[in-house]
């Protein structure tokens, strides 16, 4: 596989790019993107091919689910059961921005992406380039860090074309950004807990979730 490399304004991407990009993930492409953190990689989550890709792209084990970007709460009720009082309040506070958070998946998800766990983390970054594919797709996006497993994720398009090289399809690379990458937090159990520490501090979202 060789992998293609696209220049993009990160502020103000090029509706022309974007264009390119949604219509190569619909075709099951994997591709980078800058995020509001650090570089991303997207594919489209409903195709299992793609999915497969991802998870070959990363060496990433099948037992790890994958992360899904959308872009509004109408996306997050097709993707699970039950949406919370704390899912709620963590979604009006740091959303867009750098926080996942997992919650029970739906049956329209693959059990692919929740590594057979049945458990989905779902973000809405604050990236224009991710919002506009979703927007274009009018679907969410398979969204995990873009590195190989165990690797420090990439942050410039440079980096990506330079480490994963050959093992995805298309690398946009938007410059360099800047950010410790997102918090993720597990709400399935009665009891909350912090999976991954981000960006968002544990203790801003125990005051977010104090009482519920």
């Amino acid at each position: 596989m060789i992998t293609d490399l696209v220049e993009v304004n990160q502020e103000n991407p090029d509706p022309e790019v974007i264009r390119r990009v949604a219509t190569l993930i619909r075709k099951g492409v994997v591709a980078a993107i800058p995020s509001d953190s650090l570089y991303m990689l997207i594919a489209d989550p409903f195709n299992l091919n793609a999915v497969g890709k991802v998870f070959a792209a990363k060496g990433r084990e099948s037992t790890r689910s994958l992360p899904l970007l959308v872009n509004d709460m109408i996306m997050v009720e097709e993707l699970t059961p039950e949406i919370t009082r704390r899912f709620h309040l963590l979604a009006r506070r740091f959303w867009p921005g750098p926080l996942t958070v997992i919650v029970p998946a739906g049956s329209k998800v693959p059990l692919k992406i929740t590594g057979n766990t049945g458990r989905l983390a779902l973000r809405h970054t604050r990236s224009a380039i991710g919002s506009a594919i979703i927007d274009f797709l009018g679907q969410p996006l398979i969204a995990t860090s873009a590195n190989m497993s165990g690797v420090p994720t990439c942050a410039s398009g440079i980096e990506v074309f330079g480490t994963m090289d050959g093992r995805l399809d298309l690398a946009v690379d938007g410059g360099h950004c800047v950010g410790t990458g997102a918090t993720t937090i597990d709400i399935t159990e009665p009891y909350w807990r912090i999976i991954k520490q981000g960006a968002i501090e544990e203790r801003e979202i125990a005051e977010v979730l104090k009482g519920s």
